[in-house]
């Protein structure tokens, strides 16, 4: 990867024709300059949709092999990592362990700004070693503009170590080269405010990550149909909400949805297992193993 001092040339860093004078622009002109800008990112995932499905795949591979999956970032790409990762616990009930998020300046950096922070790359690779990275891992590379050098760092240590590595950035390939497994390009033009990638590269970033982290645990099984069965039941929405996956999948009434639930020790995947079955909890666990988590292959599989 290249690590440039001049980077005005990056796509990134130059100036929208389109905003030239955002200074002098209605509210009203604002939103809608926002608006017909932000329709880019649409076509940018599309442009990217190959590496984007290649990572998917990449990475579901390696969790089920007892990998895990790093995003690594400084400033707003950092930020984005750190917030998928912690979604997923929540949403589709896994250790906090196998998605993390790695921002340059640690915790504090999520709320204070430490953009200094990010031109160490010898801080990327300190990272990487932390965490014992290995050949089994996943480390995706959230940089922009491309030349971060915390990002730049972290990708060099986690190939040393065997990982697989994918680049995530804002620039075309003939600006800055990389030499990771997958490189994936977000296309989306200048910003709005010349340099500020917290815009439209903030948002499209967000996106990928989106559909990186819900595609994969699609193929590690935890979702049915489009319902989130792996759902952590921990307060009352998410409680209401495992009902009514229940309710919908089920010919239960709420009060007898609840009633497994409980049973299922709030586990959506074990209880619909546990109605589809007739198994007791241990018994339908034991299923579920059998089948890496899958509840439509245990369902199918299961004779009884």
């Amino acid at each position: 990867m290249n690590n440039l001092e001049e980077r005005g040339h990056l796509l990134t860093e130059q100036i929208n024709p389109n905003s030239q004078n955002l200074d002098q622009l209605s509210s009203l002109e604002l939103v809608e300059l926002f608006n017909q800008e932000d329709s880019q990112t649409i076509a940018a995932i599309a442009a990217a949709r190959t590496q984007l499905a290649q990572t998917i795949d990449i990475t579901a591979e390696a969790l089920r092999q007892g990998g895990r999956l790093f995003y690594v970032g400084a400033g707003t790409s950092g930020r984005l990592g750190v917030l998928d990762a912690a979604e997923c616990p929540p949403t589709f009930c896994t250790p906090p362990e196998l998605v993390q998020g790695i921002i340059a300046g640690g915790a504090g950096a999520l709320v204070r700004s430490s953009e200094d922070l990010e031109d160490r790359a010898e801080d990327g690779a300190a990272a990487i070693a932390q965490r014992q990275v290995t050949q089994l891992d996943v480390v995706v590379g959230i940089t922009a503009g491309g030349t971060t050098p915390f990002v730049q760092g972290a990708l060099q240590a986690a190939q040393s170590r065997g990982a697989t590595t994918i680049f995530m950035a804002c620039v075309p390939i003939e600006q800055v080269t990389t030499s990771a497994d997958i490189d994936i390009r977000l296309l989306v033009g200048p910003e709005i405010l010349a340099g500020s990638t917290r815009l439209k590269a903030g948002t499209v970033t967000k996106m990928a990550l989106n559909i990186i982290s819900t595609g994969v645990m699609v193929k590690l099984g935890k979702v049915y149909g489009n319902r989130m069965v792996d759902v952590a039941v921990t307060n009352t929405k998410l409680r209401d909400r495992a009902l009514r996956i229940l309710n919908d999948l089920t010919d239960l009434s709420r009060e007898a949805a609840g009633y497994l639930l409980e049973r299922s020790g709030r586990s959506v995947k074990l209880a619909l297992l546990m109605h589809w079955t007739g198994l007791e909890k241990q018994e339908a666990e034991t299923l579920l193993t059998e089948h890496q988590g899958n509840i439509r292959q245990a369902a199918e599989n299961y004779q009884k």
